[in-house]
């Protein structure tokens, strides 16, 4: 793991924005997995601004989200699907084609998971897969538990994982329960990984990514078994390590 340390979340932001830019310059056609919620949405103001300046090209980008809400659909104002068209697709010259987000409207779950999980194959895999991490250890909708999820598959959301979702719904009645994510093997297998972090609230799950064991019960744990793996965080998030590190 490479960890590149930031002062604030611009900082962060611009930061994490450098590494995807770099790669989509390096590879214009490049399969970009994407993720969504707050945390990146710093590093999609700094693209987009990059790209009306004309130094980003997304025509030939091809995209896979991590997750979508089950029961969304894709034009709900909570859907990862109009969170992304919203604040990177619409903004861009990307073509909406080329970017796949789960059908969270599709009720038999074996059907979508097999058809996003294809979707992913075909695309030889992912060459930069964008991650936060939630306050449990979440990454995507991989929440603790027993045993690491090989590829997508739909899961009932942990109660701090809704109760963390609240503020973007009315009440916390709405939050969905339930979503589709890609799983840990499909998130392991993308050539190279960027985890973003940022604040206090995140300073425990960091330091439990980085420093404790390989365990389920901290789905990013597993990170430290990939070989090309960029963590930037701000200082918050990287309180408790570096007190560690003392």
């Amino acid at each position: 793991m490479r960890i590149y340390r930031a002062k604030t979340y611009k900082d962060m932001s611009r930061k994490a924005a450098n590494i995807i830019s770099a790669q989509i310059i390096m590879k214009p056609n490049a399969v970009l997995g994407l993720a969504t919620g707050s945390s990146p949405l710093g590093i999609y103001r700094q693209l987009i601004d990059w790209y009306e300046k004309g130094d980003l090209d997304f025509s030939e980008i091809r995209t896979v989200n991590l997750d979508e809400y089950k029961g969304l659909a894709p034009d709900h104002e909570q859907s990862y699907a109009y969170f992304m068209r919203k604040n990177l697709f619409d903004q861009v010259n990307i073509n909406l084609s080329n970017t796949n987000i789960p059908n969270g409207l599709e009720e038999n779950e074996a059907v979508e998971c097999a058809r996003y999980n294809r979707i992913i194959a075909s695309f030889g895999g992912i060459d930069l897969q964008l991650l936060g991490i939630g306050a449990n250890g979440h990454i995507g909708f991989n929440e603790p538990g027993e045993a690491f999820e090989r590829e997508t598959h739909c899961v009932k959301l942990a109660d701090t994982t809704i109760q963390a979702n609240a503020r973007f719904f009315d009440t916390i009645d709405q939050v969905p329960k339930y979503a589709y994510s890609t799983g840990i093997k499909n998130i392991m297998q993308a050539k190279s990984i960027l985890l973003i972090a940022s604040g206090k609230a995140k300073a425990e799950a960091v330091n439990r990514m980085i420093r404790g064991p390989i365990t389920p019960a901290c789905p990013a744990s597993i990170l430290q078994l990939h070989n090309n793996v960029s963590i930037v965080a701000d200082e918050e998030a990287l309180s408790i390590y570096d007190a560690g590190c003392r």
